[in-house]
């Protein structure tokens, strides 16, 4: 059973891929009953459309394949090169820092929101991205799981889409904000009722 789950877009294709981590919380379950682990794997799978994901955990190294009592995760962009990273938490040993290095070419943007009227890391806005027909959305969050907290740039997969057409900001006070036309391959900062403030690209 996983103990710790995220949505995220790995490879920026505008289809949240499936992460979780496993383990135990007490070793002691293992010696009496084997069914029970205390140790277990992290698993990615890869969304490939119509409800579909596919395990490619082998292809991610050992940081995947190599067993832990694993409690929580957390994500974000660690490097700032684009693509998204873990940071696990473990029982009883250091967390694990996994980083992603995906070769594509597909595009992305990243969202980050100040509040003005509603809380200034605005925790609880929902943002929707809408490329051609296609929308996403994601939610500014205060927790992720088990001692997590996840980057609060929100990381939406442009695919071959170079922009957004459109970036919807449903802030906690109630106000909602509309932005046409946003660049993606970098990170927008938002300022509620003043719009894009500066936009900043990874080098």
């Amino acid at each position: 059973m996983p103990d710790a789950v995220g949505l995220v877009d790995f490879d920026s294709d505008t289809r949240p891929d499936l992460f979780y981590v496993t383990g135990h919380v007490y070793p002691e379950v293992e010696r009496t009953n084997p069914d029970y682990p205390y140790k277990g794997p992290r698993l990615l799978f890869q969304n490939v459309g119509d409800g579909k994901f596919v395990n490619v955990t082998e292809q991610c190294g050992s940081g995947l394949t190599t067993v832990h009592s694993s409690r929580g995760c957390a994500f974000g962009d660690f490097d700032n090169d684009g693509d998204m990273d873990v940071l696990v938490m473990n029982m009883n040993e250091p967390p694990s820092l996994l980083r992603a290095d995906v070769k594509t070419k597909n595009h992305w943007l990243k969202v980050k929101l100040t509040g003005t009227e509603s809380n200034r890391s605005a925790i609880g806005a929902r943002v929707r991205v809408k490329c051609g027909t296609h929308w996403q959305v994601q939610q500014v969050e205060s927790q992720s799981s088990y001692y997590s907290v996840n980057d609060f740039r929100l990381h939406f997969g442009l695919g071959s889409a170079k922009q957004a057409d459109l970036v919807e900001i449903r802030w906690p006070s109630g106000k909602i904000e509309r932005i046409r036309d946003v660049a993606g391959d970098c990170v927008t900062y938002i300022k509620e009722g003043a719009g894009i403030v500066r936009a900043v690209r990874f080098t």
